[in-house]
């Protein structure tokens, strides 16, 4: 693992590869492991960045006093671009739809084309019944490591307020074992993790902020689930059609976690992507206000 240094504390990082940057994110109380049966699979001549976001499964706390309010998280995966200056960044969201509101804060001008697989989105924050979990736990006192304890319990995980709506076949024990470690035991990772979950969630901003992505004139695949009860089928074409040039594909079978469930088709739909041709570009009223 590297690590690098932005404003709000210290970020890890594994990179494989070498070649234009595609920066592969991941959810709550997850790292960059949710990627590890897809990353074989895709194509050579890319250098593929999966960071490890303070969402909770992050191995160094935050500096005191750092913003990681959903905006603040937003600042950080710009100030991480920034600090490992990359540019013509293909952008991969799962799971956690912080980062799609780059476009309505400005900070995309390294981000030139999308991956979106089913992900939080317009008033989806926090999502679905586990979103609901989380937001009960994060105000009970001990909540968040009762919910982490309940989550390495395999017939817990699998129940649809834990894991059971989010892949559609068992998560592994010891990714599980993982993710959930470092909130049971470094109090500065649970601080982190509650200043996220606790921070303000305005829906009709939500809104707003995911619409902005009109602004975005570069390639975009939504890669979405349709069996999947946690993010909105119709979330994933409503983001398709806001985008000038992206195209919406799907995965079968699969709940969030396509990764997990069929990391052959995510690799396969992804590597087409990432070595076809650049679309050509559509004018559009909004290009001067990018």
């Amino acid at each position: 693992m590297h690590s690098i240094e932005v404003p709000a504390g210290v970020i890890e990082y594994s990179e494989a590869g070498s070649g234009p940057p595609v920066v592969l994110l991941h959810g709550l109380l997850m790292d960059h492991t949710l990627w590890d049966r897809v990353l074989p699979l895709l194509p050579e001549g890319f250098r593929y960045i999966r960071p490890v976001l303070p969402l909770g499964a992050h191995r160094h706390a935050m500096n005191p006093g750092a913003d990681l309010t959903l905006p603040g998280q937003v600042r950080i995966v710009a100030d991480l671009l920034d600090a490992l200056h990359l540019q013509d960044v293909t952008l991969v969201h799962a799971d956690w739809g912080g980062a799609l509101f780059l476009t309505a804060r400005g900070l995309d001008h390294r981000v030139a084309r999308q991956v979106i697989l089913p992900c939080e989105a317009f008033d989806n924050f926090p999502p679905g019944l586990p979103g609901k979990m989380v937001a009960l736990a994060v105000r009970l006192p001990g909540g968040l490591q009762l919910a982490a304890r309940q989550l390495r319990v395999g017939w817990l995980r699998r129940l649809p307020l834990l894991y059971g709506q989010m892949a559609r076949r068992p998560v592994p024990g010891e990714l599980i074992r993982r993710w959930t470690e470092p909130v049971l035991s470094d109090p500065g990772i649970r601080r982190d993790l509650l200043a996220y979950c606790r921070g303000p969630f305005e829906k009709a901003a939500l809104i707003r902020d995911t619409e902005a992505l009109r602004r975005f004139h570069g390639d975009v695949l939504v890669l979405w689930s349709p069996d999947n009860k946690v993010m909105p089928l119709a979330h994933g074409r409503r983001l398709a059609a806001l985008m000038p040039q992206a195209r919406y594909a799907e995965i079968p079978d699969a709940y969030v976690l396509s990764m997990l469930d069929d990391p052959e088709a995510v690799a396969r739909e992804t590597g087409t992507f990432l070595t076809a041709a650049p679309a050509a570009k559509k004018p559009s009223q909004d290009q001067d206000s990018r």
